[in-house]
């Protein structure tokens, strides 16, 4: 049987024909820059992530890029992340002189470690020197944000989420003693997406999207997108070129209203893993350890579940990782790495550092994680084969 990590053949199949009709009145309107498609797109992003605002650029990657342009990042300021993450995450920081501070990741979730962000703004003097905190909502789960705001609101540092995998996730906010689920890109100053064609809600080719509740940051994004120009021709600030093509925004406005749907698939799926991994035995050996859910708790006392985990990857800790992904691809079955070397080691990263940190989480995660099939349209039956082809490698 052949398992792929990822086959958008399905989820575009019922899909096509109107994806095709919204596609074809953009190329039949002639207008293919900005115009009425963006701006239906936006509304309908910014409704569903609930801001004021939400811009669309380029790519998850001038998500970022324009974002920390409009706040300011210049060259060296300090930039609070992590260590584990794509290096979009990192190379904008860089890209803009600025310097990456890391903060160690929750062996957990993945996430950044809010315990590390406080002991590196507060202990290590470096509050002044830290112009903005940049988490990961890593693989569909928020980072724990209540606790990098607390730091966040003492210091008067802005936060801007990095949510290119966990467009829709929430996160349980407590506000005089009563829970308030926030989605991804609501909370901090900023939230910066990627309609990668991997991602949960995916193009037919490279965007993103900016979500922010202030209006003149909203605002600033919006002039740095085309070029800084306000009115056209004319330029105060240096921006670029990162607007959203009109073709993707159609292609997405179809796919929307079916992420709510799409989630709950990945979300099956994940529990269907849980049971088959227990059931071979695993689990309970050690040499599969399941993505924890951070906010399962808080989610089951909710009358309507929320997307606490939208299952952008499901990643699982192994033994023998490097062997067992070797094995699985033998037999046909699709897996990645996310992230093989972390940012800190990075050469266009490392060579920077005047002493080489070691972060111990992000390292032991380069080393043991695997991500497998998650996405909606997986099959029982291609989920059975996976797990009994783990347990077949374990038992040899």
């Amino acid at each position: 049987m052949q398992v792929p990590l990822l086959d958008l053949r399905e989820q575009l199949r019922p899909l096509r024909d109107e994806i095709v009709e919204r596609v074809t009145e953009v190329i039949d309107s002639t207008g293919y820059i900005l115009g009425e498609k963006i701006n239906l797109f936006e509304k309908e992003v910014a409704s569903y992530c609930q801001t004021r605002h939400a811009i669309g650029v380029t790519s998850g990657t001038d998500a970022l890029l324009a974002t920390l342009m409009a706040l300011g990042i210049g060259p060296g300021d300090r930039v609070l992340t992590t260590p584990y993450t794509f290096i979009a995450t990192v190379g904008c920081i860089l890209r803009l002189g600025a310097v990456p501070v890391f903060a160690d990741i929750d062996s957990r979730s993945f996430n950044i470690d809010p315990d590390e962000i406080e002991r590196i703004v507060e202990e290590s003097g470096q509050a002044e020197k830290i112009k903005l905190i940049l988490p990961v909502h890593l693989y569909g789960q928020c980072a724990a944000m209540d606790r990098i705001l607390e730091v966040s609101r003492r210091h008067d540092i802005p936060v801007v989420e990095d949510a290119a995998q966990a467009i829709g996730a929430a996160f349980p906010m407590l506000t005089d003693g009563k829970v308030s689920w926030m989605k991804a890109g609501s909370i901090g100053n900023a939230g910066c997406f990627s309609f990668f064609p991997s991602k949960n809600l995916g193009g037919i080719g490279d965007g993103g999207m900016v979500t922010l509740q202030d209006d003149q940051l909203a605002e600033q994004i919006r002039r740095i997108r085309v070029h800084g120009g306000e009115p056209k021709y004319y330029h105060d600030i240096i921006g670029g070129n990162f607007r959203l093509d009109p073709i993707q925004a159609a292609a997405l406005s179809v796919k929307l209203p079916h992420l709510p749907d799409w989630h709950e698939g990945r979300r099956k799926n994940a529990s269907l893993y849980r049971q088959l991994f227990a059931q071979a035995g695993l689990v309970d050996s050690g040499s599969v350890q399941l993505p924890v859910e951070m906010y399962a708790q808080q989610a089951e006392l909710e009358k309507t579940l929320p997307d606490h985990h939208i299952y952008n990857q499901f990643v699982v800790r192994v033994r023998n990782r490097d062997q067992l992904r070797d094995f699985l691809r033998d037999n046909q079955i699709g897996v990645e790495i996310y992230y093989p070397i972390p940012m800190h080691k990075q050469g266009c990263v490392k060579r920077l550092m005047v002493d080489l940190p070691e972060f111990p989480e992000a390292e032991r995660a380069s080393s043991e994680t695997l991500a497998l099939p998650i996405y909606p349209e997986l099959t029982r039956e291609m989920q059975h084969f996976v797990v009994d082809k783990i347990s077949e490698f374990y038992k040899q």
